[in-house]
């Protein structure tokens, strides 16, 4: 790929987005950032993992933290800002990548290269993708689902201006349910080119 491309992509549990964000990634053969970057910022900071991933996307806690002169003392907060300087440095390089959440539409949005887009799906289609996924119940997938969109969203309008799937902070918005995975990477993709 001769110039820069990143992709964001934002999703609720269950509408297949991080699918999309795979198959996007090998159809333009560049690399997908994901919730491995965990991996990479726990050796480059000596972090166990498994502490990284405990605070993995998500809000502080003001009631167990505090800032002063600008240094938290919230573990959550210094991850989400290792993984935001890990973006931005990437981006800075020139690199090409399609990244899974973590606030990247707001957080890269300054870049002119960048498309984002927001997965989302009707709950019944997300229920049985989540039950078949996880060999749940459908009781227990919705309260899954439930979880994971409850902490997505907390995170992601505790560090950004625009709120968690609100259209209006995405390039744009695609309901899997009726299309499919492959049809709403065909979606994104067509955009992408357009947009070029």
């Amino acid at each position: 790929m001769e110039k820069q491309l990143i992709v964001s992509i934002g999703r609720e549990f269950g509408s297949g987005g991080h699918e999309v964000a795979e198959l996007i990634a090998k159809k333009l053969g560049i690399q997908l950032i994901d919730d491995r970057l965990l991996y990479d910022l726990a050796n480059e900071n000596n972090i166990p993992y498994e502490d990284a991933k405990k605070y993995d996307e998500r809000p502080k806690n003001p009631f167990l933290s505090r800032t002063v002169a600008g240094f938290s003392s919230a573990v959550e907060e210094n991850l989400a800002k290792m993984q935001f300087k890990y973006l931005k440095k990437l981006a800075e390089k020139g690199e090409s990548f399609v990244v899974v959440g973590r606030c990247s539409e707001h957080v890269l949005k300054d870049y002119p290269c960048m498309v984002s887009a927001f997965v989302l799906g009707n709950v019944e289609t997300k229920c049985e993708r989540v039950m078949k996924k996880y060999q749940l119940s459908e009781s227990e997938a919705r309260k899954l689902m439930k979880k994971k969109d409850y902490t997505r969203k907390n995170y992601h309008n505790y560090y950004c201006e625009g709120k968690w799937g609100d259209s209006r902070n995405y390039d744009m918005c695609v309901n899997s349910s009726d299309i499919g995975v492959e049809g709403t990477v065909e979606v994104i993709l067509k955009f992408i080119e357009r947009k070029k």
